[in-house]
Order: C-alpha cells, then sequence, then structure tokens
C-alpha cells in the first residue's frame, strides 16, 4: 500500500447485497495520506471491477478467505465503484449472487484480521452517512 497503515483506518461494513471498504485517515485533514488513500482505492475499484484481485493476494496472501470466489466473478456479476470521502476514500461492492456476498463478507473479516488495530467493522448508519 502506498499510504501509511498505522497513519489510517481500515472500515470494512458489510451489507446485504456486498460491502464498503473505507481508509480513511486518522488525523483530520492530513492531505498527503488522504492523496495517497484516494490514488490507491481508485486504482484498486478499477482493478476488481476488471476482475483483477492480484493486489490483495499479493498483500494477504493468494489463499485469503473468499479471494477465489471473487476471482471467479463473470462480468456484470460483481460492481465495483470508487467514491471519495472527506478524510480518505471507500469502494462499494455488490453482488446479486449470494454466494458472491458470502466471499466478500469472508474477505471483509479476513482482512479486519490481518490489519489488526488499523481495522475495524462499520454498521450501516456509519457508512450511510459517509455516503451523503
Amino acid at each position: 500500500m502506498p499510504f501509511e497503515l498505522k497513519a489510517t483506518t481500515h472500515i470494512f461494513t458489510k451489507t446485504q447485497d456486498g460491502g464498503v471498504q473505507q481508509v480513511v485517515t486518522k488525523k483530520a485533514g492530513d492531505e498527503h495520506q488522504i492523496h495517497l488513500i484516494r490514488e490507491h482505492l481508485a486504482l484498486i475499484a478499477d482493478h476488481f471491477s476488471k476482475g483483477n484481485f492480484a493486489e490483495p493476494a499479493n498483500i494477504h496472501g493468494a489463499n485469503m478467505p473468499g479471494l477465489a470466489e471473487l476471482r471467479q466473478a463473470k462480468a456484470g456479476e460483481l460492481t465495483v465503484s470508487y467514491q471519495d470521502m472527506p478524510n480518505g476514500g471507500q469502494i462499494q461492492f455488490s453482488a446479486h449472487d449470494p454466494l458472491l456476498v458470502q466471499a466478500l463478507h469472508k474477505w471483509f473479516d479476513a482482512q479486519i484480521s490481518d490489519h489488526g488495530a488499523d481495522a475495524m467493522r462499520g454498521h450501516k448508519h456509519a457508512n450511510m452517512m459517509h455516503m451523503q
């Protein structure tokens, strides 16, 4: 990751049709980290939307829970979009196939475990506030 992990918080919010991954700075107004977060997440969202999940495999390992199923998604089965946030950015994931939703949820859980103290579970209310 190009941004400093210890300077950021990763928030993973599971939704009924997928989830939202947010990365925000721990220090409000840290423009350098905000720029790096946004640049990285926009690139990742672009890759994911094309079925390229190489980056999380490089960071978390090729056997990361849920990753194999996400790689198998056919074009149009998984929708991935990026959005700026005031202190970072977010990627919205959605799918209609319950198996892909379950894979996303497993993948979120694995990332929370891997990132330790720099990651947390989100909840729907917090996510909706960021999207307004």
